[in-house]
This record gives C-alpha cells, structure tokens and sequence, in this order.
C-alpha cells in the first residue's frame, strides 16, 4: 500500500510552510471539517492546510501513522474509526478514556496524544441555544460511541437525572455501569430503560417528562426515528429541546418532536463547537478570544442551504 497517501495527493507549494492538519473517515467526501476549520484558521491567522484522509475500513493504524511520520500534526477522526483511534492514542485525556473513543490526535514530543471533543461540543452548542442543563431532566437516546462521548460532559453540567434508552437493555445497563460514578459525583441519577420500556410507559401514563431529548442513536442516517409516533407523542411538549447528532436536514425524529410544539436542532452546531475545541487544543487555547464558532455555524449554515 502507497503510505504516501495524504502527502502525495497535495501540491506541495499548497502546503509549504504549513503545519498540516486532517479528517479521516469513511466515506469522508462529505466531510465539512475541512472548511470549518480553514474558518479558525483565518480567524486567527495560522498557517494552517487542512485536508481529507480515506482510508479502507481496516487500514487506519497505517494511514494514521504514515500521516504523522510524515510530519501531520493533527486529526479529526469520524465514522467508522473513532474507536481505532483510541487504541491509536498512546496517551488518553479523562474524557477520552471514558467515552472509550477519540475523535482528535495530535503528536506531540514523538507521542500521539488522543481526546474526544464531541461531548464538549454538544454542550457549547446547547448553552449557545439558551438550554440551561443545570437541574434538567434528560433522556439520551442509543448507547453506541456516541452516546458513550457525551454522558460524561453532559453530567459535568449539574443534570438532576439522565436516562440512556437503547433497543438493548443490556447496552443502556452498561452505560449507567460506565458513568455511574460519575453521576453519584455530581448528585446525579443515571438510569437505563429499554426503549420498549419507554413504549409500554407511554401506554400506562407514566412515562416520565424529560426537558431535553438527544437522538444519538443511527436511525436518522436512514431516514428513520428511533422512536414510534405514539412514545412521540407522549415524550414530545412544548417544554422539551430535541436534539438530533445527525445534521443537514430535519430528521424523522426533528418532525417528530415539531409536530407536538418542541423546540428543535440538528448536530451541526455540535459539530462546529468540537472542531473549535480541536483546533485550540491543536494551535494553543490562548486563541480562544480569536475564533467565533457561532459565526463560522452561521456561514455554514448559509452555504448549506
């Protein structure tokens, strides 16, 4: 295999005297990480190329490693590979080792050094949008990485009670397991249902209320909710902020919550705020007064529209 990858595919006068940065998924065509970030960097005037990696499903050590042997100082890593690139990682932050996934490396001192920035960036999007979490009920629906990288910033902000919802019981056990530590720290109860649980509550009357609802699960990659239209119905008030992880358009689940009057949002601006956390933990956090998240979200937002 060409390990030559990255580099090759770049002409070298585009990135001559710049530090080198990339995303790596697969597919990764539609990645908007790559402008987002060229946004922070003019911001704050870096030189900085940020550009594409996509390797096959089971050849991202090699690709990784040949990026940063070859001089890359940082990536963005995103489906399928977050979970490659814990294992990755020779040195973990707390967050990543609980989230059990890395969604940025960079190298530093010969070491590659991992973290998960997704859980952080939900929170920024969410305080953005006026959501106080402080005190607030919250359901979480899925079990999988991506609920696994936002639990534990998602507690840091003071929730009295946090449910994980998944099809299988057993996944939503092992969450509560995970960070239920955590949660008795911060005076919080973390429980797992099963979402036939949840319907057969829905049926009986006793369903609790929650202020926010987060779909974390896939379904919405295609074009499905995870939920039915009648949990919908009795999950869903004027009250209650739905917020899908998936971005672009309005979701099944999105509709859903709109149909019974909830306030509504996409993962876009989730996915801005994490590459904002990235890019100073990349080009040094004195930066933060430099760069605007909320007005790089709001270009964005316009371009796609």
């Amino acid at each position: 295999m060409d390990t030559k990858l990255f580099f090759d595919q770049v002409e070298p006068a585009t990135i001559l005297g710049k530090a080198c940065y990339a995303v790596v998924g697969n597919p990764i065509g539609h990645s908007q990480s790559p402008w987002i970030h060229q946004r922070y960097a003019e911001q704050t005037a870096q030189a900085m190329y940020y550009g594409r990696m996509q390797p096959s499903i089971d050849q991202f050590h090699i690709y990784a490693q040949a990026f940063f042997q070859q001089g890359g100082q940082g990536l963005s890593v995103t489906v399928p590979f977050k979970l490659e690139a814990c294992t990755f990682a020779k040195q973990l932050t707390p967050r990543a080792q609980l989230a059990g996934a890395v969604n940025t490396l960079w190298q530093d001192g010969g070491q590659i050094y991992g973290d998960n920035t997704d859980g952080l960036g939900l929170v920024r999007d969410l305080v953005a949008q006026g959501i106080a979490l402080k005190g607030t009920k919250i359901l979480i629906l899925g079990a999988g990485g991506a609920a696994r990288g936002i639990i534990g910033p998602l507690l840091a902000e003071g929730p009295v009670a946090i449910m994980a919802a998944n099809r299988s019981l057993g996944k939503a056990k092992q969450l509560a397991i995970l960070f239920g530590e955590l949660a008795q720290s911060v005076g919080a109860t973390l429980r797992a249902e099963s979402i036939e649980d949840l319907e057969t509550q829905a049926s009986s009357g006793t369903l609790s209320q929650f202020d926010l609802v987060i779909n974390a699960t896939a379904a919405s990659l295609d074009i499905l909710s995870p939920l039915s239209n009648h949990l919908a119905a009795q999950l869903f008030q004027p009250r209650t902020f739905a917020y899908d992880l998936v971005y672009g358009k309005p979701t099944p689940f999105m509709q859903q919550a709109l149909q019974h009057g909830s306030r509504v949002s996409d993962g876009l601006g989730m996915l801005v705020e994490q590459a904002a956390a990235a890019f100073l933990i990349w080009r040094g956090a004195a930066l933060s007064s430099a760069i605007n998240p909320r007005q790089v979200l709001a270009e964005l937002r316009h371009a796609l529209a």
